[in-house]
């Protein structure tokens, strides 16, 4: 099982800066990616950014450039900063991880809570 706790989120002015924390733990040694999600009510959960254990990372078209994604292994967490914040980047962010099972393989995700970013013009 792996836990996720999400913090950093809050009320920003349009152009400012916020960086959230995704804090993995539990059976955290076969995670294979993490990243952020969004949604805003009454629209479909959206990728913002995803990171692989690699160090790869892949971002949404309407953030790259603004959003870096990051990772602390020693703390296994994942940050994503925020920059040049839009009232449309305001959502619920959900931080996720991906993982493989150790004998049968089978590939879980796991959510976070989720955490409030409003952004005002």
């Amino acid at each position: 099982q792996v836990q996720l706790v999400e913090s950093g989120g809050g009320l920003v002015q349009a152009g400012g800066s916020l960086r959230l924390s995704c804090a993995a733990s539990g059976s955290i040694f076969n995670i294979n990616a993490m990243g952020w999600y969004r949604q805003v009510p009454g629209k479909q959960r959206e990728l913002v950014a995803v990171i692989t254990s690699g160090g790869s990372t892949n971002y949404a078209d309407s953030v790259k450039g603004r959003f870096t994604l990051s990772r602390d292994n020693a703390k296994n967490t994942v940050y994503l900063q925020m920059n040049s914040l839009k009232p449309e980047d305001t959502a619920v962010y959900y931080c996720n991880a991906r993982l493989t099972t150790p004998q049968t393989k089978d590939v879980l995700i796991y959510w976070g809570q989720g955490t409030q970013v409003t952004v005002s013009s």
